[in-house]
């Protein structure tokens, strides 16, 4: 409460008190009274205040003698009149006080706190109050006394009952930010503030319960980095208030500040002799702490201060770690000889390439031509170009006064001691945040975005340009630009290296480890940081009325508007574009799309993986495991894993990256002719926007019944919904064909990574090998080889495959095929790749031994293909014909329509866990698809199909079936007591399943309060049906990325060039026998494993372990588990080896 409402509040009670006795008395014992008060719970705030308590007591004292001459003289009158009088005085105060807050916001950091109220009596004491006027050398005394001579409290948090998991995860969200604000404040020079956000939350008992050793520590670093010795010591005693001991960065931040300042040898002794029986290490401050080069000076300075001989502990020599899986034994055997392949590029070219990919991620964003047939330069394409102009200079400006305002308001709030928006904000500045934003503005479709997706995208971008600007400050570009040249040895086609290498290897082997990551911000600091720049534009880009309606008023009217609209049920809000801004772009027909530096794929080989953070682009932040923004449970099961574990991975991702790709140019010629034209929707090439369907024109006739009231609105819905779908595959096929056509004539690299389950993807996510057949043929090798003895074979093959002609036939008769329409394919383009036959069942039939299963999915020798769709369809039908015998009449309805292609989708997925609801739905639609079969009967005709199909799935694959309930059943009983399911796979990525109940985070104010969901932590309870109906397919994909990750890293050991699309693998025509060697040799070598017995073995210690049963009461619910768990499924008695002899396992 500030001094002029003290006073407010102080008359208010003596004019109440008056008559009582004698007059103000009451009121002026009170306000001392609070004064005292005030002074008791800290003085460095009332010693500036207790000067306007002054300057309000003088006029009460003159005021009551006017009190007393007017009751002599003019009455009560005269008493109102005065009273009044003060009232108004007061408020102008309080008006003045508030204008000169907002006309000078730099004058609230002189009322920064910093000396800290402590909560501990005994601490306190030793701290003396006001601001101290001591030397220097009584400071010094104080710390060592604080370290040494306090007694250590036990943590006040260690001694709090468990809190329940709501309670926990928004505790969770409240640390995760104010940490997040502190860093934030330190790495853009707002150092005070963050020590009085700091002292504001260690004052308040609730608030610092927030508080952990990591945020008294970030405050620590940064005034031991200023040298300034009090503060530190300030902070030193609220770790101790707080109940907290020391780590190894608390002291490394005490001894860089000591050797700053070159402090007393007395001191320095004894903060090294606490640190010890503390029980820290001094020679780990120099191997366990991050420091960087300046920062480990200062600290060696002030320990030889003390030990003159001491020397650093050199770096840990210990040889490098080795992943001892038995499935990667033969990929890091040193004795065999290997064959890594080179790229086709000499070393200067790579160089060279180097620093075009470096100068594209420091801009941040790439300009990329559109492919969009150019307008003719008429007189209103120039105008209305050079509005857009005119108009953008005049946003950029109105969005930096805005920035100003926003950066001023939040400073305001942070001095509250609320950590607000204030260091994010100053991350850029504000001609850059304006250039962010005018972007976004730019690329903003039509139909407009969901204000809380677009708030997260907004966060995400302010923060990677953070990130990429930081790398540029410090000396990490040059040091990285040194290294990689040193890397390029490894790859180039001119140069040789002692050793053969795998990349990651090589890379380790030049030098250090990279300097420690930097923590993403949470999720919803990035979600308001971008909520309140979206509503900065909002309210700051407005264009002229005219634009909108010629013959309308000057006024200026908003560029975007927020409406809600109706998303898959739910009610979301949403920013359009005004259609005259829309009409505006379209009328200029600007031929540049802007790109982030991470959405394009690289002009160089990207990065090896080395870690869970390091690797791919060489500074955009780049996540090994991709998750919904704001989940760490992910980041934290990679940190805990042990390095050696992950190379399987990470060597397989790096190998994915190191395939240089180019663009199939005369694909892209004919692709351009027809988006060019009207687009082709049967190639793949969507139709333009003219091409949508119209709707109805004109209106109804005024006595319109309600059912045509109700068509029409039908028919209007469809066509906008056919509208958008259009608009967004369009827009997609845009940036796909723009971006193959500015790296026409390039070589270029696609960096990966994995998602939860180990299935690994490109990081750029418009132009890719992933996508539909069109965005393949786009691309090509970049380096071509031979087709050899038999690859023209292989080509043909493949050629025949993709017809889908002769899927039962064997490869000779394809072979025949070929021969015959050759005249036909000529002009056909390269695509080498094969692909899994039901790659799901042949999992589950390997895991299961299952001789009938693995016949049905080509994990036998047969001399033709086996089609297990259609031996589903046969079984089915086997049943159907015995029901109609029998009578059922929707078995006699279903007669000669049951096919492959109605009970396929089903079979497909059932593998990956559809539900029979699912499955009913997907056999309705292939229903409904046939002309001929009568409608009524689909809905009863598909809950019978559905049924028959799993019966039937069950006759042809129970392995499989046991397989599954048994990994169904676990999940659940895991769920129910309260955990997440986690495995490892074979390759040693640790795995856990992201399915947590909701916990909602609000963002109030503003144009609307946004709320998401915090469902990613494993400080809330698990979806237990998400759990159970996941783990199946979740654990198959680990077991199908797995087998991938094996064969690239064999083909990279052969010296095959090969890339992946989950289990499609491709590779060149030549190289496919090869391929088909290494790809069945590895799936017998991943399935020789006891995976099932290894999985059971790893759950029952994660989670039936004693320790574990003491945090669920019902005992029942474990015992039950660990039964279920260690009943693994039997097995059959199939072989193996017999894959490796099967021609269509992969074919």
């Amino acid at each position: 409460m500030s001094a002029l409402r003290w006073g407010h509040g102080a008359s208010g009670l003596r004019r109440a008190l008056w008559p009582a006795g004698r007059p103000g008395l009451a009121a002026e014992e009170v306000l001392e009274a609070r004064v005292r008060q005030l002074q008791a719970e800290c003085v460095s705030e009332v010693t500036v205040k207790r000067v306007g308590v002054a300057r309000l007591r003088a006029p009460g004292k003159t005021q009551r003698r006017a009190e007393g001459a007017a009751g002599r003289t003019s009455g009560r009158w005269a008493q109102k009149l005065d009273e009044e009088k003060w009232t108004l005085q007061k408020r102008k105060q309080r008006l003045d006080v508030k204008l000169q807050g907002h006309a000078q916001p730099e004058a609230c950091e002189r009322a920064l706190r910093v000396l800290p109220r402590l909560l501990d009596a005994r601490l306190a004491c030793h701290l003396e109050l006001g601001e101290p006027r001591e030397p220097h050398s009584r400071w010094e005394e104080k710390l060592v006394r604080l370290l040494h001579k306090t007694p250590r409290e036990p943590s006040r948090k260690a001694e709090q009952a468990p809190q329940a998991g709501a309670a926990l995860a928004r505790l969770e969200v409240q640390q995760h930010r104010l940490l997040a604000f502190l860093d934030c404040c330190l790495r853009t020079g707002h150092l005070p503030l963050a020590h009085h956000v700091l002292v504001t939350h260690h004052g308040r008992a609730r608030q610092q319960q927030q508080l952990t050793l990591a945020m008294y520590n970030v405050v620590l670093l940064g005034w031991a980095r200023k040298g300034s010795y009090k503060e530190l010591l300030y902070v030193f005693f609220m770790v101790k208030d707080a109940g907290l001991t020391p780590d190894l960065l608390s002291y490394a931040a005490a001894l860089q500040c000591m050797g700053r300042l070159d402090q007393s040898t007395a001191t320095i002794q004894r903060c090294l002799n606490q640190m010890g029986q503390d029980g820290l290490k001094l020679q780990e401050l120099f191997t366990s702490v991050p420091l960087c080069q300046e920062e480990r000076a200062l600290v060696l300075r002030a320990v030889r201060k003390v030990q003159p001989t001491f020397r650093p502990p050199p770096p840990p020599q210990c040889p490098p770690q080795v992943n001892t899986s038995p499935l990667l034994r033969e990929i890091y055997a040193t004795s065999e000889p290997v064959s890594y392949p080179k790229l086709h590029l000499p070393l200067e070219k790579l160089q060279s390439l180097f620093q075009e990919q470096l100068r594209v991620e420091m801009a941040t964003t790439v300009p990329v031509e559109s492919v969009e047939k150019a307008r003719v330069l008429t007189k209103e394409v120039l105008q209305a170009r050079e509005t857009l102009k005119q108009l953008r200079t005049e946003w950029a400006q109105a969005l930096c006064l805005g920035l100003q305002d926003m950066k001023a308001s939040e400073a305001r709030a942070a001095h509250t001691g609320r950590p607000s928006l204030f260091p994010f904000l100053c991350v850029l500045t504000e001609e850059e945040m304006a250039e962010l934003l005018l972007q976004t503005l730019q690329v903003l479709p039509p139909q407009g975005e969901s204000l809380l997706s677009l708030a997260q995208q907004l966060g995400m971008r302010v923060f990677n340009r953070h990130m990429v600007q930081r790398k540029q400050l410090s000396s990490q570009v040059q040091a990285l630009q040194q290294r990689y040249y040193r890397y390029l040895h490894l790859l180039a086609s001119d140069t040789q290296v002692a050793a053969p290498h795998l990349p990651r290897q090589y890379w380790e082997a030049l030098g250090p480890p990279e300097a420690p990551h930097e923590q993403p911000w949470p999720l919803p600091v990035l979600v308001e940081l971008g909520k309140r720049l979206a509503e900065l534009l909002v309210e700051t880009v407005r264009i002229p009325g005219s634009l909108a309606a010629p013959q309308g008023a000057c006024t200026l009217i908003p560029v975007l508007y927020h409406v809600y609209s109706f998303r898959s049920f739910r009610q979301i809000g949403i920013l359009k574009p005004h259609p005259a801004f829309t009409e505006l772009l379209a009328a200029a027909a600007e031929h540049t799309l802007i790109f982030e530096a991470a959405e394009v794929p690289m002009l160089c080989p990207p990065l090896p993986w080395t870690s869970p953070h390091t690797g791919a682009f060489l500074l955009s932040p780049t996540k090994l495991m991709r998750s919904l923004e704001g989940t760490m449970q992910h980041q934290r099961l990679l940190d805990s894993c042990p390095p050696a574990e992950l190379h399987g991975a990470l060597d397989a991702l790096t190998q994915l990256g190191n395939c240089a790709w180019r663009v199939n140019g005369r694909v892209l010629d004919l692709v351009l002719e027809l988006f060019a034209a009207k687009g082709c929707p049967r190639l793949g090439v969507p139709a333009p926007p003219s091409e949508a369907p119209r709707p109805p024109e004109g209106r109804l006739p005024p006595d319109a019944s309600p059912a045509q009231k109700a068509e029409v609105r039908r028919e209007l819905a469809r066509c906008l919904k056919v509208a958008r779908e259009m608009h967004s595959l369009r827009s997609d096929a845009l940036y796909r064909l723009s971006l193959a056509q500015h790296l026409r004539h390039r070589v270029f690299w696609l960096p990966h990574n994995m998602d939860f389950r180990g299935r690994t993807y490109p990081c750029p996510p418009h132009f890719n090998h992933l996508g539909s057949d069109l965005a393949r043929a786009l691309l090509e090798f970049a380096q071509g080889r031979p087709l050899g003895p038999h690859g023209l074979d292989w080509l043909k093959i493949h050629l025949v495959n993709l017809t889908g002609l002769k899927k039962h036939e064997p490869l000779q008769a394809r072979l025949v095929f070929a021969d015959e329409v050759m005249d036909d394919i000529l002009d056909s383009a390269d695509r080498p790749m094969t692909d899994g036959s039901c790659n799901g069942l042949q999992h589950y039939a390997a895991l299961g031994r299952d001789s009938i299963g693995a016949a049905s999915v080509n994990l036998l020798p047969s001399d033709f293909p086996q089609d297990v769709y259609s031996g589903v369809a046969a079984q089915v039908e086997v049943f159907r014909r015995q029901d109609a015998q029998r009578g059922v009449r929707v078995a006699q309805v279903l007669e000669g329509f049951i096919s492959r292609k109605v009970v396929k989708q089903t079979v497909m997925t059932v593998v990956y866990g559809v539900t029979r609801y699912g499955g009913r739905l997907q056999i309705e639609r292939r229903l409904r698809e046939l002309s001929n079969f009568p409608q009524e009967f689909v809905w009863e005709a598909s809950h019978y199909l559905v049924r028959q199909v799993f019966n039937s799935l069950q006759e042809m694959f129970s392995g499989t079936r046991a397989i599954q309930h048994w990994l169904t059943e676990s999940a659940r009983l895991i769920a129910q007591t309260g955990s997440a399911v986690e495995w490892v796979t074979p390759l040693g990525i640790p795995i856990i399943q992201p399915y947590h109940r909701d916990s909602k985070v609000m963002i109030g104010g503003g144009i609307q309060s946004l709320t998401f969901s915090n469902s990613g932590d494993t400080t809330q309870k698990p979806n237990t049906l998400k759990q159970k109906n996941g783990f199946p397919p979740n654990f198959i994909h680990s077991l199908d990325s797995s087998h991938m990750m094996l064969t690239a890293l064999h083909c990279y050991r052969k010296g095959l060039t090969f890339v992946s699309v989950h289990d499609c693998f491709w590779t060149h025509a030549a190289d496919v026998a090869v391929m088909n060697q290494v790809c069945r040799e590895q799936f017998v070598h991943l399935h020789s494993q006891p995976i099932l017995h290894n999985l059971s073995r790893f759950l029952v210690e994660r989670f039936c372990c004693s320790s574990r049963s003491l945090k669920h009461p019902k005992d029942s619910w474990i015992s039950k588990l660990q039964d279920t768990l260690k009943a693994v499924p039997e097995t059959g008695a199939f072989d193996l080896e017999q894959v490796k002899h099967s021609t269509y396992f992969f074919s």
